[in-house]
């Protein structure tokens, strides 16, 4: 697609009364959109459910992080930069509910209007709407901010850019996109890309990153103060323009939020037991029983919370390079996932105390089924039948083992597999038949210990099998740069999903992206059948067809073996200062993005 001035074709004030008129006939604006029926909040609603509208301002929330960074735009490929940055500089056209699967509502945007089966979308701009700097947010910088990170940001970004077949202002304040493609999600993903200031960039490499040129947003929060690879600092801007806004009423009410960085990750509680953090998430069961007793906790100064969620599993474990030709036979990736002793690393790492991950929507209404596939789920895979590996029809579930370090049986089904595919122990090593040594590099980031402890496990079990991976563990910059690039056999692994799965599906594991460096799809998958069941998810008329494609790519990935799957998380442990609050009203999706620090606040 040849990209002209904003990338597409566009139409100003000649067809301006056209544009107007076509927008009426077709629908009404209106102040959310739901990917199947209408939002769940009225016109005029006071705040999102889960947040606390009377909720006090000030206060500071001061949390650690594992690793480093070297840049502070999050909108490029270059660099590495805190996770939550992307998230807290700019504001997009409509903001998430977290209380509903997939459920948008006005942010920079007053409304948005939709024309049949979703083809095209306008959303019209709050007036008031103004950047961090007081400048107002236009037209223009919408359209240049879409152009911009489609063809120069982040690869995360260009999918949505190839499926915009023109984009065009339409008055004032207004702006309209139409696609390329059936895909009713994309009305909804148009909503949700950061808006930049296009003068902020005139005459500036947009693409290169580092700490010289912070990216202006409207968002409530600004970097206030930084060192490189050391900290970050946010301040609340006073003169937020969105106080008002509904979306907005309980959000943003910390004065402050800080995150520090630590070179080994294993500093982070010791930091925040020393009371240089005031708020820790816990991922290991048997720290939060064994080591939440220190003297902050026993004095009432520091709480401890729970926090439900019902949303999928997603998939954590430690992924394999398909790219490579000893990770292309589905033979030998089950012998790698039955050499997972799991159950023993699962006791030594957590006391047997977390359950594994079964699928990769699992925990939720969109995991697949045990057993064979029925109904719906059978049609939709019937296609495919002949490409499908052993277990997407029939089911597939994950090899247990006795618990002990050596599990003859499980040896010997591991041992069986690799026969099967042409590996075989040759003095001692495991070898092809031209006497080629099988072997892979494990790469994992600095400060990264639970990973590496259980790697380590790994390792003892892979040797006794004849094979002696390589383990090389970088700093962050170099992991992302090698990640970007594929370069690695296995590594650690993480995909969290959501209730509401879409386009995104397709940078994780649709073909298009499998060989474009810096995408999502670093496991490398190529299957028509993935590709046709994404497809079907986008472009599902109803609930029911949704959940039954949904559960049909459940069952292709976990059955592809592309990850050895390790814990599932059902519930977040946080430690915080008794100060720090948060609504009684959870969301749906529980601790996740959108809710700490958005919604939490100050209370002595």
């Amino acid at each position: 697609m040849a990209t002209q001035f904003f990338g597409k074709t566009i139409k100003t004030t000649t067809a301006l009364a056209l544009c107007l008129a076509g927008s009426i006939a077709f629908a009404e604006p209106k102040h959310g959109i739901a990917m199947y029926g209408d939002p769940d909040l009225p016109q005029g609603f006071v705040s999102l459910p889960y947040a606390n509208p009377d909720a006090p301002k000030g206060g500071k929330i001061v949390t650690g992080e594992g690793g480093t960074f070297d840049s502070l735009n999050p909108f490029i490929q270059k660099g590495s930069t805190p996770w939550q940055l992307g998230y807290m500089l700019a504001e997009s056209l409509m903001g998430r509910s977290y209380g509903e699967p997939f459920a948008l509502y006005g942010l920079l945007a007053e409304s948005i209007d939709v024309g049949p089966n979703r083809k095209w979308v306008e959303f019209t701009l709050r007036p008031e709407a103004k950047f961090s700097d007081g400048s107002p947010v236009t037209v223009e910088d919408v359209m240049w901010s879409y152009e911009k990170l489609g063809t120069e940001g982040h690869g995360r970004y260009a999918s949505l850019w190839l499926q915009i077949e023109k984009l065009e202002q339409t008055g004032p304040h207004s702006v309209k996109f139409t696609f390329n493609t059936d895909n009713r999600e994309l009305a909804l993903l148009v909503g949700m890309r950061p808006i930049l200031k296009k003068a902020q960039w005139d005459g500036k490499d947009f693409t290169k990153s580092g700490f010289d040129q912070i990216p202006i947003g409207s968002a409530p929060y600004v970097v206030s103060d930084f060192k490189a690879g050391s900290f970050v600092e946010l301040t609340r801007n006073p003169d937020y323009w969105g106080q008002d806004v509904p979306f907005m009423q309980g959000q943003a009410n910390l004065d402050t939020i800080r995150w520090e960085f630590f070179a080994d990750s294993s500093l982070v509680i010791e930091a925040f037991k020393a009371g240089e953090l005031n708020a820790h998430r816990e991922f290991n069961v048997q720290t939060w029983e064994d080591q939440y007793n220190f003297p902050s906790i026993e004095k009432g100064d520091v709480v401890k919370s729970i926090v439900p969620h019902q949303r999928p599993s997603g998939m954590t474990g430690f992924a394999m390079n398909t790219r490579l030709p000893e990770f292309q036979d589905w033979r030998v990736r089950q012998a790698l996932i039955e050499a997972f002793n799991f159950e023993y690393i699962n006791e030594v790492q957590t006391g047997s105390k977390q359950s594994r991950i079964t699928s990769y929507f699992s925990n939720s209404v969109l995991g697949m089924k045990n057993g064979p596939a029925t109904g719906k789920v059978a049609e939709l895979l019937a296609p495919f039948a002949d490409e499908l590996l052993p277990g997407a029809i029939d089911g597939y579930a994950m090899p247990q083992t006795n618990g002990t370090q050596n599990d003859r049986k499980s040896m010997r089904r591991t041992l069986g597999l690799f026969e099967q595919a042409g590996w075989t122990v040759q003095d001692g090593v495991m070898k092809n038949a031209n006497g080629a040594a099988f072997t892979f590099e494990i790469v994992l980031q600095v400060g990264d210990d639970e990973n590496q402890s259980i790697i380590d496990t790994y390792v003892t079990a892979l040797k006794q099998l004849g094979i002696s991976p390589k383990v090389t563990v970088v700093d962050r910059p170099q992991y992302t740069e090698r990640m970007n690039r594929f370069e690695f056999g296995m590594t650690n692994f993480r995909r969290g999903l959501s209730l509401s799965p879409g386009n995104e599906q397709k940078l994780y594991w649709g073909s298009d992206s499998a060989q474009t460096e810096g995408s999502r799809n670093i496991i490398g998958i190529q299957s028509d059948a993935v590709d046709t069941l994404i497809d079907n998810i986008l472009s599902s008329p109803s609930k029911d067809d949704f959940l039954a494609a949904t559960r049909a790519l459940d069952r292709v990935l976990t059955s592809g073996r592309y990850v050895i799957p390790i814990y599932q998380w059902n519930i977040s442990r946080l430690a915080h200062a008794k100060e720090l609050k948060f609504p009684e009203t959870l969301p749906i999706y529980g601790d996740w993005i959108g809710w700490q620090p958005d919604v939490w606040y100050w209370k002595k």
